[in-house]
């Protein structure tokens, strides 16, 4: 390490990660270099004022998050954590992840349909049939409806970490109902104030057109064409843990935020009721789990969503996005699929590969991950958030052997992969650059075409050491800037 480097940054260590600011050589990447030099010179009392300032724009703002304990009885609320660091990514990287996103997601909308029509992947052997019909996100109620557009996924969060090499890879894919586009919005309008000379000078490309794509997609879904639909965000309410991306999101595309309850079913349609009496309602974006979209479909105590919705999204006179049934491709197991879908559908090779993973369902496989689970991470199929995870490396005996017995209980419920020495970017604690863990979840809307939000939204680990960066289990964001050259 550097002389120079040492003095400026006295925390950062020797050990074998992929540093998005620093080359193996410890000098500074050139795309980082206006970022370096701004952050590097700032005096503390100038990072103190400018974290101050966030925070109070955060609060006055409510960009919040409810974090749920098992330790403590009442949930509780706080900001996201943002770090005012910038990730920054060169033109080129973002064409090859942009190019590799919209493949993927093109071959998993596909995917959807085929298992809920012909099956044929099923058929050809490419995906194991007990993996799909046993799926506890396969909606046996979507067998043979085509949908809107035949566009399945309307918004998708895939995310992607990096290698100890500097490769990109797919962690996950998140299809049901992806949360993160208001820190995204929100954190590019924060930073393009506080540091407007910084965000100018890197010539950073916009996301705010992205914000009239959504809308679009969404528009493209209204039955018959209508050009002036009603389009609707259905929330399960305040008390939902991302409550403020709903509001957010409903003040900037334009559309009604309602519950459940604001809607009545009639006539094979539904209807929003307001101080104008009934009218119809044309697309459904939904941020509700399948479970509690319709009682009388699925889960008959929801109190969350609209009795009767199924028969009119049947019926064709409502479109929901994302349509029920995505969760089938949001499984961890078949996860492992995906690279398949893309040859199978597409004929094209992947471009972003897939962390390796093991199938626990196959016995070599489960014997493999039994013996060296101390080196996986393990992670059952059909939870998100952090959850339901074992970090090998890091876990004591008793969590491992804990592990050990479930999978031997129910092997087909979890998966293993290898453990990634995920990147690192620098993020500013108490005034000085320390590294910490990052992934980077890409964002894509489908319509008429696909389009990509430059840059999507940077989690952090914020804990030394930590890999998981999950908003659920503690971790922050950062503004992700994708430049122009």
């Amino acid at each position: 390490m550097s002389t120079a480097r040492q003095s400026q940054f006295p925390f950062y260590d020797s050990q074998s990660f992929y540093d998005e600011m620093f080359d193996e050589h410890c000098a500074v990447r050139p795309h980082y270099e206006p970022v370096h030099r701004m952050f590097s010179h700032l005096k503390k009392p100038e990072l103190s004022y400018r974290q101050k300032e966030l925070n109070r724009r955060m609060l006055e703002e409510g960009i919040t998050f409810t974090l749920y304990s098992p330790d403590q009885p009442d949930p509780l609320e706080r900001t996201i954590p943002f770090d005012y660091i910038p990730r920054v990514i060169p033109k080129h990287e973002w064409v090859m992840i942009e190019q590799g996103l919209s493949q993927r997601t093109r071959a998993l909308n596909q995917f959807i349909h085929d298992i809920y029509h012909r099956q044929q992947i099923i058929s050809d052997g490419v995906v194991p049939r007990g993996m799909i019909v046993a799926n506890k996100y396969f909606r046996p109620e979507m067998m043979g409806l085509d949908v809107p557009g035949g566009v399945y996924i309307t918004a998708s969060g895939i995310d992607l970490i990096r290698d100890e090499k500097g490769q990109y890879f797919v962690l996950e894919d998140n299809l049901r109902s992806p949360s993160g586009f208001s820190y995204l919005f929100k954190g590019r309008t924060m930073m393009s104030e506080l540091f407007h000379d910084l965000y100018l000078s890197c010539a950073v490309q916009d996301v705010e057109r992205s914000l009239n794509v959504f809308l679009s997609s969404l528009r493209a879904l209204a039955p018959s064409g209508n050009r002036n639909p009603l389009i609707v965000l259905l929330t399960p309410g305040a008390y939902n843990s991302a409550y403020y991306e709903h509001t957010f999101l409903a003040q900037q595309l334009g559309i009604h935020l309602v519950e459940g309850r604001d809607l009545v079913y009639k006539d094979h349609k539904i209807y929003l009721r307001d101080l104008r009496g009934l009218r119809q309602v044309d697309v459904i974006y939904r941020r509700i789990d399948d479970d509690f979209l319709d009682p009388l479909a699925f889960q008959p105590d929801s109190m969350l969503g609209v009795p009767g919705l199924m028969n009119a999204y049947r019926a064709g006179n409502v479109a929901i996005a994302n349509a029920p049934g995505t969760g089938v491709a949001d499984d961890k197991a078949v996860y492992a699929y995906v690279p398949d879908m893309i040859r199978y559908y597409l004929g094209e090779e992947p471009i972003l590969n897939n962390v390796p993973t093991y199938i626990l369902s196959r016995k070599e496989e489960c014997e493999y991950v039994l013996d060296h689970l101390h080196e996986l991470v393990v992670k059952e199929t059909s939870l998100s958030g952090g959850y339901g995870m074992l970090i090998g490396p890091k876990a004591g005996a008793a969590e491992i052997a804990a592990f050990a017995d479930a999978i031997r209980c129910d092997p087909g419920r979890y998966i293993a992969q290898t453990t990634m020495k995920l990147s690192r970017a620098p993020v500013m604690l108490k005034d000085e650059m320390a590294p910490r863990h990052i992934d980077l979840r890409g964002f894509v809307l489908s319509g008429q075409d696909v389009h990509v939000i430059p840059g999507g939204l940077t989690r952090v680990a914020l804990q030394e050491g930590s890999l998981v960066v999950n908003s659920s289990q503690g971790g922050g964001v950062k503004d992700t800037w994708v430049l122009n050259r």
